[in-house]
């Protein structure tokens, strides 16, 4: 190699070693309450685009208000659920939904069960979620899995809009490394802090 053809070479390697690195993926706000407000006479409407459907099933709609505040702090909804925002989680009873700091690659887990162990992960920040109540910016995807079996894993990602909660609920069946689509459901409309 002859100093000629070496020079260019070598003033490329100088260019890239000085190129900044690529950004790390930024921390989304700092309360994962932030992310799903929890208050009597909040509402979520979703409409559901499960692939499995048959086509006349798809776009039926399914609402989940917060009717009620329990004594030990819970937000009971219409579906029965109930979720509490403390200790920089916003949990159920049994699993921790999406947790601080809420920073990508973010891990944890919860034990619903004595043979059934939920792994979290915090998949993306910073995402742009379109519905039908609209576009939202700055999501949290957070993304679930669970084993059901020796060649089987259910995943579950839930999409968090800042101020809104949930605006899309996606889940999967991984079956020996073969990915089928289960249920698709996206925010249609909302009613959040009486707006």
């Amino acid at each position: 190699m002859t100093l000629r053809t070496l020079v260019p070479i070598l003033a490329l390697a100088l260019a890239c070693a000085r190129a900044p690195a690529p950004a790390a993926p930024r921390a989304a706000a700092a309360s994962p309450a932030e992310y799903f407000p929890l208050a009597v006479g909040n509402t979520w409407t979703y409409v559901d685009e499960s692939p499995a459907l048959p086509p006349e099933r798809r776009g039926a709609t399914r609402t989940v208000r917060i009717l009620e505040r329990t004594a030990d702090g819970y937000f009971r909804d219409s579906d029965r659920g109930e979720l509490r925002a403390d200790g920089g989680c916003v949990h159920d009873r049994l699993r921790r939904l999406l947790c601080a700091p809420l920073a990508q690659g973010q891990q944890w887990s919860s034990v619903v069960s004595a043979s059934s162990t939920e792994r979290y992960e915090i998949a993306a920040v910073g995402e742009t979620a379109e519905t039908p109540a609209g576009r939202f910016e700055g999501c949290v995807r957070v993304r679930a899995h669970n084993r059901a079996g020796p060649t089987t894993d259910n995943v579950l990602e839930i999409t968090y809009a800042p101020g809104v909660g949930p605006v899309r609920i996606e889940t999967w069946a991984v079956v020996e490394g073969n990915v089928a689509p289960q249920v698709r459901a996206v925010l249609g409309s909302y009613r959040v802090g009486g707006k």
